[in-house]
């Protein structure tokens, strides 16, 4: 084969991101956003498709709570059904899709980072996909207490009859919220890093964390029940002292 054929098979090498233009900057923007919404539009669909399994996934709290037999929901307009499988479809759809996006993240500002900023950035790119994993996971095994607190809140008088759009709407945001704030070590860790905060500053302002912990796990906490108030404000404080001394071993 001729060594100009060769020559064009070979794969081009990407450009250096100092000499990149602004049309080959976005560009390439466009590349990692394309391979982006193909990706959730593919996991969409299959989340679709996984529609019952899902809900029944999503319904196992519930079930605790009310039993086996009890723990049906019932929608009260015909286009409920609809609504909640577009929002299982969308929602699982960008969960399955998160490690392909955030690959294509990943893939865009590498180029731009030095080589001591990438040896940071993976370690606190994988601690932060695990730490909202088990922020999801604590908030789905802490559901039944709050669904429980709710359900006897209002009274024996009252008979509860779930609409699964609040149901599901009420447990993915508690996920969310619980996920989110799971992120709280790492962006310690990173502002000591970056001189921001020094460790000794942070073991000084411990009881005003305690405080601020609290108070805000109070008022974020979606479904408002005491036990999942406990649930994220624990683990908030665990993480607050362990990021004092991670911060403490990486600043030497």
């Amino acid at each position: 084969m001729a060594p100009h054929l060769l020559a064009r098979l070979r794969r081009k090498p990407r450009p250096d991101p100092d000499a990149m233009t602004l049309g080959e900057h976005i560009s390439e923007l466009r590349r990692r956003l394309i391979k982006s919404v193909l990706a959730f539009t593919v996991a969409g669909v299959a989340a679709w498709i996984l529609y019952p399994h899902i809900v029944s996934w999503l319904q196992q709290p519930y079930c605790r709570v009310a039993g086996a037999e009890n723990c049906k929901l019932y929608i009260t307009s015909p286009l409920d059904g609809l609504s909640l499988r577009v929002k299982i479809a969308a929602y699982g759809g960008l969960f399955l899709a998160s490690p392909i996006i955030l690959w294509q993240l990943w893939r865009f500002i590498t180029p731009g980072l030095k080589s001591n900023e990438k040896r940071y950035a993976i370690p606190f790119i994988a601690a932060s996909i695990t730490l909202f994993a088990l922020g999801g996971v604590l908030a789905y095994y802490t559901f039944p207490h709050a669904l429980r607190f709710l359900d006897s809140i209002g009274g024996p008088s009252l008979q509860q009859i779930y609409n699964p759009n609040s149901y599901v709407g009420l447990m993915l945001a508690l996920m969310a919220v619980f996920g989110i704030t799971f992120e709280f070590p790492v962006i310690l860790v990173s502002l000591q890093l970056a001189g921001v905060l020094q460790p000794g500053t942070l073991a000084k302002w411990r009881r005003w964390a305690i405080v601020a912990i609290v108070t805000v796990a109070a008022i974020i906490t979606p479904s408002g029940d005491p036990f999942s108030m406990i649930a994220l404000a624990v683990p908030l404080y665990i993480f607050y002292e362990a990021s004092i001394l991670l911060g403490r071993v990486l600043g030497r």
